[in-house]
């Protein structure tokens, strides 16, 4: 009896943690939303990535959140599987342009500084955000209160002054 309770209840244990570890059951999100412009103008249609980032102490912070911008260049951040909000803390930022054609992508060397432009004879569509916002590379950082925030404002700038 005490055998077969325990190969039933321990699984269960282990699923649990493995969830709560994965942002499932113990994370609290809070409200994050803002506006992103583009040379000082609201952008629409830019993907706002925030995921969370690991500090000692809390190796796993839980699920990132996304959002598209509107008209207006707001945004009000989700998880993937509905919750609204993002966890508190540090955030890497990752914001690009959504490709409206999937048979088309942007291809972010052109018109970019360093030259490039269509590959394979196929015309890409010209990402205007610079690479410093959506590369893996990126160091664009934002601090989630703990209460939440709808100031999670991005001006991101392409002209040098």
């Amino acid at each position: 009896m005490f055998s077969s309770l325990v190969r039933k209840t321990v699984p269960a244990l282990i699923l649990g943690v493995a969830l709560a570890g994965c942002g499932g059951s113990g994370v609290t999100y809070v409200p994050v939303s803002g506006v992103v412009t583009l040379d000082g103008k609201p952008y629409k249609n830019a993907i706002v990535s925030f995921q969370p980032m690991a500090v000692k102490g809390n190796l796993n912070p839980g699920r990132g959140s996304s959002a598209l911008t509107d008209e207006a260049g707001k945004f009000s951040l989700a998880t993937d599987e509905g919750a609204r909000g993002a966890v508190a803390g540090k955030h890497l930022i990752r914001i690009r342009t959504k490709v409206n054609d999937p048979t088309n992508v942007f291809d972010p060397s052109v018109g970019s500084p360093d030259g490039g432009g269509p590959v394979g004879g196929k015309k890409k569509e010209v990402e205007p955000i610079p690479q410093e916002w959506f590369a893996d590379s990126s160091t664009k950082e934002f601090e989630v209160p703990a209460k939440g925030t709808d100031k999670a404002n991005f001006d991101i700038v392409t002209k040098k002054k």
